[in-house]
């Protein structure tokens, strides 16, 4: 496990009022593999609170990726549902906590608000 993923796991209940919401209720276990290893994360989302723990446990959505991947999904340099699509990772369970849980993945670098650029060109037409 890096020192980037640990962090990122460490910041999720503090970041997870802003990103939540009301998305998500039920438990997701993340499993990070590398070098015939397999690392576990329990990842419990309710609307508005995280609570993470280490280990493997009751959990209503399963998700698998390698060590690597989760850090450049960390890093914004790949996205968690592309990932799924192309079979870098797998998921199964309930889709929701999956698609609440990537809303903690930052954008890509030099990622834009589209409705931010409309917003400016809007202001340069009038």
């Amino acid at each position: 496990m890096t020192e980037a993923a640990e962090r990122f796991f460490e910041a999720l209940p503090s970041r997870a009022a802003e990103v939540l919401g009301g998305l998500a209720d039920g438990t997701l276990q993340i499993d990070l593999g590398e070098d015939h290893r397999t690392e576990h994360w329990l990842v419990r989302m309710r609307p508005g609170s995280v609570q993470v723990s280490r280990g493997r446990g009751p959990a209503d959505a399963i998700w698998y990726s390698s060590a690597a991947l989760f850090d450049r999904l960390i890093s914004g340099e790949a996205q968690g549902v592309a990932a799924v699509l192309r079979n870098e990772s797998t998921f199964s369970g309930n889709v929701v906590l999956f698609l609440a849980f990537r809303r903690f993945f930052p954008n890509p670098p030099g990622t834009r608000d589209p409705r931010e650029t409309a917003r400016r060109a809007a202001g340069r037409l009038r």
